[in-house]
């Protein structure tokens, strides 16, 4: 056989009366077959099937994720009223605006697949908690659940608490936090709405220290209520001079922080158990900064007779230190007894404790009449004014009360010891209206000084410091104390110094903020060397007898001057990095602050249980005037600050 030929076929035709129908016919027939079967069902029955499709609608829409995602994503109230062409309102769906990657569109969330979305989250920096607060528009700080009332810390990239600050966005992106202009392009906010943003990040920064004074005060209120410091860790107390020091330190910094239950109980203490009729030996300088200042500037501030009362008598008792033999007065007054005398190994005192009373000494003249307090601390000021032994302005640390000379000659710093007597140089020159030009002479002396003889610049970063000399060697050793500088430099270009202490002043703050954020902590250690050798890895060495941190404020100090005369954010931001790692690194749960031994090793910091009183007199107290947008607390033009942070009036403009 042959397979059949493709011509093989057989032809069949079908015929209308052969009771055949065609194609469309068939169609329409069985339309009206299942219409005819639809409506002899009855009602419910026809529901049921309804039912059933619309599930079977539901089921299939669910197993597309970014059709999930975007009903997910669209909360009820998510929408803003827009206006047509013709004047009618509508709603639309309000869709967040979304920052890309460079060079790469992104979808909005709303829009995402549910992988797209965890990459997403993937790349955002910090955990869940911080992205979760970045979407509140005050990029503020959040008090903890628990013991730890204090602002959020989260680790970032480099150094550890970072946060949001450092200009992340509500979504991710990174943005140029020293540019609120850029931020408000990006984040696609209106000038208002970045006026109100950054209105709420500033009430939001200082709850966050009035939190902070609170947590602090809690725990010496606890534990050491009328005694000079707390030991957090131990709820205990230590003593130095037996006066309550903290409480009386801390008296302008409550009152200025608008803290009025607080304040109100502590001047119940001075009114009631603060005597100084006491057998105890008090230090001359930390007496008169701590004590005689901090009721001075609360007398100023709140009009209140028993602070000045309290303040004379102190000051009073303080009068016996100057009985020497060349004016130059003994460190150390026993106010019970009236006697003085100099420390038990020595018969010097240091430079910074004989210069740096005169600011209260000459204000307690004032207010008193009685001009015999400013005459002892004037005299002083003469007789180092004439001395020699200095070099271009710079003076050695210590000086005899007996000789009325310099001693230790040949070694100069602007860290302990000599610190303060540059700055109440230029303060005196301030506080008494400009008019003895001997101190500003001095003062830029000086500063002329420290340029020819301690600048120097680091390895890498070229970051400029001030060193130390000795017997003509230079040593690239830096206080933290030292720190005080840029503030210091800064105030006096605001009062109509030459305009390159201005700048030298933004060199050096960058230099203090670098010895916190090169840390591990993100806190400074108390002295740091720095390297000097091109190759060098980093800018900052720190020995291991120099890595504790004492809560000190001269940093923080510096940021609120250069803040108040710039109103450059960048130094507000450094100031919100600094107080978050305090709040991790050194508070206590329980209450109080604690200074810590090791910034290098955040794992181990070896807490000293010790709170010095500094830390609630000025380190928070700078803290809250350098976040504060009001131009009138504490104006520079009328206020002049001692070296414990209080504020005693400009005398031009007391009068």
């Amino acid at each position: 056989m042959h397979p059949p030929s493709r011509k093989d076929f057989v032809s069949l035709t079908l015929t209308e009366a052969s009771g055949s129908v065609n194609y469309n016919n068939s169609k329409q027939w069985r339309r009206q077959s299942c219409w005819r079967k639809w409506k002899q069902l009855s009602r419910l029955q026809r529901s049921l099937i309804l039912f059933a499709l619309v599930l079977l609608l539901v089921c299939w829409l669910s197993t597309y994720p970014a059709v999930t995602d975007q009903l997910q994503g669209l909360n009820v109230g998510d929408v803003e009223k827009v206006e047509d062409k013709e004047g009618d309102l509508g709603l639309k769906p309000l869709v967040p605006k979304v920052l890309a990657e460079p060079g790469k569109q992104e979808r909005p969330p709303q829009l995402e697949t549910s992988s797209e979305k965890q990459k997403r989250l993937a790349r955002k920096r910090g955990p869940p908690v911080l992205q979760h607060r970045l979407q509140k528009k005050g990029n503020g700080s959040d008090t903890q659940a628990e013991e730890h009332r204090g602002p959020d810390v989260v680790k970032g990239e480099g150094k550890g608490e970072k946060g949001e600050e450092k200009g992340e966005n509500w979504r991710g992106a990174v943005a140029d936090a020293e540019d609120p202009g850029k931020v408000a392009e990006n984040r696609g906010d209106s000038p208002a709405d970045e006026e109100d943003r950054l209105s709420q990040e500033t009430a939001s920064r200082l709850e966050a220290v009035k939190e902070a004074f609170r947590h602090a005060w809690k725990g010496y209120k606890e534990f050491a209520w009328g005694h000079d410091e707390l030991r957090p860790i131990s709820k205990s107390y230590g003593e130095w001079f037996g006066l309550g020091l903290t409480l009386i330190d801390a008296l302008d910094t409550m009152w200025i922080l608008g803290l009025k239950e607080e304040f109100e109980e502590a001047k119940t203490w001075v009114s009631t158990e603060l005597s100084f009729n006491k057998n105890v030996d008090v230090n001359l300088f930390e007496s008169t900064i701590r004590i005689l200042g901090g009721l001075l500037s609360t007398y100023h501030l709140t009009g209140e007779a028993v602070f000045l009362d309290k303040a004379k008598d102190i000051g009073s008792r303080l009068m016996p230190a100057f009985s020497t033999p060349s004016k130059i007065p003994y460190s150390d007054v026993n106010i019970g007894k009236g006697t003085a005398h100099p420390p038990r190994w020595t018969s010097d005192s240091t430079v910074a404790e004989v210069t740096s009373i005169q600011l209260e000494f000459r204000e307690l003249s004032r207010l008193t009449e009685d001009d015999r307090y400013q005459a002892a601390v004037s005299e002083v000021m003469k007789q180092v004014h004439k001395l020699e032994g200095k070099q271009d302005g710079l003076v050695p640390m210590f000086i005899n009360t007996n000789s009325g000379q310099f001693t230790h000659q040949g070694v100069f710093t602007l860290g302990a010891r000599a610190d303060s007597y540059y700055e109440y140089l230029l303060k005196q020159w301030i506080q008494g209206g400009k008019k003895e030009p001997e101190l500003l002479e001095d003062y830029l002396q000086a500063m002329e000084g420290v340029k020819k003889n301690l600048l120097q610049k680091s390895s890498p970063k070229g970051l400029t410091f001030v060193g130390e000399l000795s017997h003509g060697q230079f040593s690239p050793k830096m206080d933290h104390l030292v720190c005080f500088l840029p503030g210091t430099l800064a105030l006096g270009a605001h009062h109509g110094l030459p305009a390159d202490h201005m700048e030298l002043a933004k060199q050096l703050m960058e230099t203090c903020y670098q010895m916190y954020a090169q840390m591990e902590t993100g806190l400074s250690p108390e002295i740091v060397h720095f390297n000097m050798h091109q190759g060098s890895i980093r800018d900052v060495d720190v020995k291991l007898a120099d890595r504790h941190n004492l809560l000190r404020p001269e940093t923080v100090e510096s940021l609120f001057y250069l803040y108040r005369f710039t109103k450059d954010k960048k130094y507000r931001d450094w100031g919100w990095e600094i107080l978050q790692s305090f709040n991790k690194y050194t508070k206590v749960s329980t209450g109080g602050y604690t200074s810590i031994n090791n910034v290098r090793d955040p794992d181990y910091t070896s807490p000293r249980d010790k709170m010095e009183s500094f830390f609630l007199g000025e380190t928070l107290k700078y803290f809250y005037l350098l976040f504060s947008d009001d131009p009138n607390l504490l104006s520079l033009d009328q206020y002049v600050f001692n070296t414990e942070a209080h504020p005693l009036p400009i005398w031009a403009a007391a009068e």
